[in-house]
């Protein structure tokens, strides 16, 4: 198989984007009649920096059709399939899409962007298409299995893995990566086709011939070894390989041959991984507002501040819970929402005036006759070993608000970054003294302030703009849509403790609150359409 990478001219004055896209077009009109693949670059269309969406649209709707045109010309004339990426009109918008055409010069398959940068979603390129959970693409032509990757989609190695169970045999790569090293985008391209024993055909743009960003369209083997490299060059670069030659491995010393990929599933040990997959939930700064915050967990079903009431939660697609952080006598951080025990539990006194011993025989299910006697008082590490990752924690550290001699502040820490979950909790307290220490030492954490003592909403966004804090958790009815407005004012989201009236609930939201806290979860959400 003959396969082609095609990497035109790239800069930033848009007064070339004719010049640059006769340069494409040329390059597709002298392609050799004996190609079997052409693959050209991200926004082909767009041969130039577009700087704003009506700068964008006006230049695809310049030149799409021409190169549409061109693109189906040349896979019939040199009889081979021809990928391109441009942008698409699709139900939900503009998507940035890679079009597949088969050796008839027709439309064989579409494959949209799966991770959409900052920039993109700037210019209104669809992409909650990408939040849903979806197997790679594979597009089968010849007997032969297309996978795709575009651009930003090649730093995502861990999506890898997942692409390697496709089984591809060639990864169509249509990208830009206008910042990186040629030496770089070759360690991706070189690691990405050994980890998924597949051919790389990568094609991007070029700033100058003599450039070391940007460019370096290539084409690499399962090997690892790379057949052609164009680094800074413009033109066409161009190797022959067998689709159907694979690399296998030595799966350990004495084992019989294997992919990579293979190998590296006998012996995976997931709590050593970042958290990842289709049950992570976008982060505490990425998710959209406003929220729900599940209080203490889905408790209507199951006892509050446990396991099963967080897991309810999660399961009913909550996107925040809430739970309260004590310690025992002998320094277990334990989540209950109570400093004393009689309401929550079948013993009596202090929480933390108990051995975690003593803490762990005692019934935290004694109320629920749904089979849930018996149950234990989680553990922090307990709660974050199940959901890191998979639901935003609103953590109230009572521990902070009480101001035990030993606040516990670097323990708390440690298990969050332990559990990979530094991006997916924040620390509610109404200290805001504390609150401080943790911003200076660890500013990586997110914060809100609680109400405590302060007689007013003001007062509370006040002291959270002083001490850097993220949010502020308002407590109704001491507050106005003027706090709100201040704190909005000063980058702080507000949270607001609680309802359980969805009228309420909807009052709240149309002030501005941005996660309403409830202890009746599925009744507020099903109310007012927020998870």
């Amino acid at each position: 198989m003959k396969a082609c990478v095609i990497q035109p001219p790239y800069g930033s004055d848009s007064s070339r984007n004719d010049e640059f896209i006769a340069f494409t077009l040329q390059q597709l009109e002298e392609c050799e009649e004996d190609l079997d693949i052409v693959v050209l670059p991200e926004y082909c269309e767009l041969p130039c920096v577009a700087k704003t969406e009506e700068e964008t649209l006006l230049y695809h709707e310049k030149y799409f059709g021409a190169l549409m045109a061109k693109c189906r010309e040349t896979a019939l004339r040199c009889h081979a399939m021809v990928f391109f990426n441009a942008l698409s009109r699709e139900a939900d918008g503009w998507r940035n899409t890679t079009y597949c055409l088969n050796r008839k010069g027709e439309l064989a398959g579409k494959y949209f962007k799966t991770h959409i940068p900052i920039g993109e979603m700037r210019k209104n390129v669809a992409y909650a298409y990408t939040e849903e959970p979806v197997e790679p693409y594979v597009l089968k032509m010849e007997g032969l299995r297309f996978a795709f990757l575009t651009c930003y989609d090649f730093y995502f190695y861990e999506g890898y893995a997942r692409l390697a169970q496709a089984k591809p045999d060639v990864i169509i790569g249509c990208s830009h990566q206008r910042s990186d090293t040629h030496d770089a985008i070759e360690i991706l391209c070189r690691f990405l086709a050994y980890h998924t024993n597949a051919y790389v055909l990568r094609s991007s743009v070029s700033f100058d011939e003599n450039a070391t960003v940007c460019g370096a369209s290539m084409i690499v083997s399962p090997t690892g070894d790379v057949l052609c490299n164009l680094k800074g060059k413009f033109g066409r670069g161009v190797a022959e390989f067998d689709p159907n030659k694979k690399y296998w491995k030595a799966a350990g010393f004495g084992n019989p041959p294997a992919p990579h990929y293979e190998y590296i599933d006998a012996g995976r040990n997931p709590w050593l991984y970042r958290n990842s997959g289709p049950s992570v939930v976008p982060t505490d700064k990425t998710m959209a507002y406003p929220r729900l915050c599940a209080h203490r967990g889905l408790h209507a079903i199951a006892p509050e501040n446990s396991l099963p009431a967080f897991g309810a939660a999660v399961a009913m697609d909550a996107r925040e819970i809430e739970f309260d952080l004590w310690t025992s006598s002998d320094g277990v951080l334990v989540s209950c929402h109570d400093s004393t025990l009689e309401r929550v539990s079948n013993g009596t006194g202090k929480i933390y005036e108990k051995t975690f011993e003593e803490l762990r025989v005692l019934d935290f299910g004694k109320d629920y006759e749904n089979g849930l006697g018996g149950l234990e008082i989680p553990t922090f590490e307990e709660i974050l070993r199940k959901f890191a990752g998979r639901v935003i924690m609103n953590i109230h550290v009572k521990i902070w608000d009480k101001i035990f001699e030993d606040p516990k502040i670097e323990e708390i820490l440690r298990l969050v970054r332990k559990y990979d979950a530094v991006d997916y909790v924040y620390f509610m307290s109404s200290n805001a003294e504390i609150l401080s220490r943790v911003k200076q030492t660890a500013p990586e954490f997110h914060l809100c302030l609680g109400k405590g003592k302060r007689e007013s909403g003001k007062e509370m966004v006040e002291d959270a703009i002083r001490i850097g804090a993220d949010k502020v958790q308002l407590f109704k009815p001491y507050f106005t849509k003027e706090d709100i407005e201040l704190a909005h004012a000063n980058g702080i989201r507000c949270n607001v403790f609680w309802s359980n009236d969805a009228v309420e609930a909807k009052e709240f939201l149309e002030m501005g609150i941005d996660t309403v806290l409830t202890d009746d979860y599925h009744t507020v959400s099903r109310a007012t359409g927020i998870k």
